[in-house]
Order: structure tokens, then sequence, then C-alpha cells
């Protein structure tokens, strides 16, 4: 499947005592975690592409830009959509966005690039020792 801007991703989870602020450190309340709900989008603008990628390849988050505009209590869904907008080259540009069952929680841009996976881990695994 060729890459096209228009491509959708989602993703969801259920807020958890171990994904709030307090757990995660982002925080002392008891809500959604914000380090949380941009790992929900990148989530979601992975599973948009994922099926687009040749054997060996994948894709890495390599910026967000994103505002958390309401809490969401343990209990609730919460979920994350993604639309690819722009592709680069190997850079790959999405609208995100969050919600919960009660609206919109938050929004934002992030940017993936395309790696090889083998090359892209030698190079990472090369910095141990240095």
């Amino acid at each position: 499947m060729p890459l096209t801007v228009g491509l959708k991703g989602r993703a969801e989870a259920l807020v958890t005592e171990q994904n709030t602020a307090a757990a995660v450190g982002s925080g002392a309340l008891p809500v959604f975690a914000t380090p949380m709900m941009a790992a929900l989008m990148e989530k979601a603008a992975a599973a948009a592409v994922d099926s687009c990628m040749e054997e060996g390849q994948g894709t890495v988050g390599t910026h967000m830009d994103l505002s958390h505009d309401a809490a969401t209590p343990v209990g609730m869904r919460v979920w994350a959509e993604a639309e690819l907008t722009a592709v680069e080259g190997r850079a790959l540009t999405f609208s995100v966005a969050a919600f919960d069952e009660a609206g919109p929680i938050g929004k934002g841009v992030h940017i993936r690039f395309i790696i090889q996976n083998e090359k892209f881990m030698a190079k990472a695994n090369g910095k141990v020792g240095k």
C-alpha cells in the first residue's frame, strides 16, 4: 500500500492507576498523564502507516507538539486518532487528537521518520560502551 496523505490510525486505552500523572511522575494527581497521551498519539500515527512499510522498515517518532486540554480520571476510556498530512521523503507528518468519553482532551502535530530497522538498531546499540 502506498503512503498517501489521508491515511488514518487509532489507538485506545483505559485510564488506570498505572498511566496517571501520579504514577509516571508528570504530576501529583490520579488523572491520565500527558506523556501517556503523547504515547497513545504516537501509537495511532504508527498504526496509520504500519501496513505501508516494506519488509525491514519501520517508523520512529522524532517530534511532538501537543496540548493536553482536559483531564481524564481513572476508569474512563481514552483514544487517539492520527491522520497523515504530509509525506516529504522519509519524513511523515501527522495531525493527532485525543479524546475521552466526554470529548476532546488534546491535539497536536507529530512527525515520524521511516527507518531501516536493522540499521537503526545497529547505530543505537553502537552507543553502548562509548
